[in-house]
């Protein structure tokens, strides 16, 4: 808490310019949310290169939603060059390819967590590939 009249504290509570509070999001000063995929998206947006060590960690981290809402080994999601995940309920491979598999980048799969993208036109465009039974994901996204 700020105290106007203490003199070691170094907050000014009316000063406008003062930006203090790290959760306030209208403080332009504050750092997204590096697990937050839509700071990522509105940077490729933009034109902009986002930084690949986020990229890297919003991919993880919206795979790990995906498997604790599908939990399973029946389809493998592949998200190169940064993960690859088992999930959905169903047979489980052991070795090899396996019966079911998705692959997109991670700009495609970040838009379909989110629900930027749609999951039917991604892959009719050609952005997901998708083959194997139970390999429709529509059902569980957007991640919530």
């Amino acid at each position: 808490m700020t105290d106007p009249t203490d003199p070691t504290d170094p907050t000014d509570p009316t000063d406008p310019t003062d930006r203090t509070d790290p959760t306030d999001p209208t403080d332009p000063t504050v750092a997204p949310d590096p697990l937050d995929p839509t700071a990522l998206l509105d940077a490729w947006d933009a034109g902009a290169t986002p930084d690949r060590l986020a990229v890297k960690a919003a991919v993880k981290a919206s795979l790990a939603v995906l498997t604790s809402a599908a939990p399973g080994h029946a389809v493998e999601v592949r998200v190169p060059p940064y993960a690859a995940v088992q999930a959905i309920e169903g047979t489980r491979h052991r070795r090899g390819t396996p019966p079911a598999v998705v692959e997109c980048d991670p700009r495609t799969w970040l838009s379909l967590a989110t629900g930027r993208l749609d999951w039917a036109d991604a892959v009719a465009d050609g952005r997901v590939r998708a083959s194997g039974e139970r390999s429709d994901l529509s059902a569980y996204l957007p991640l919530a």
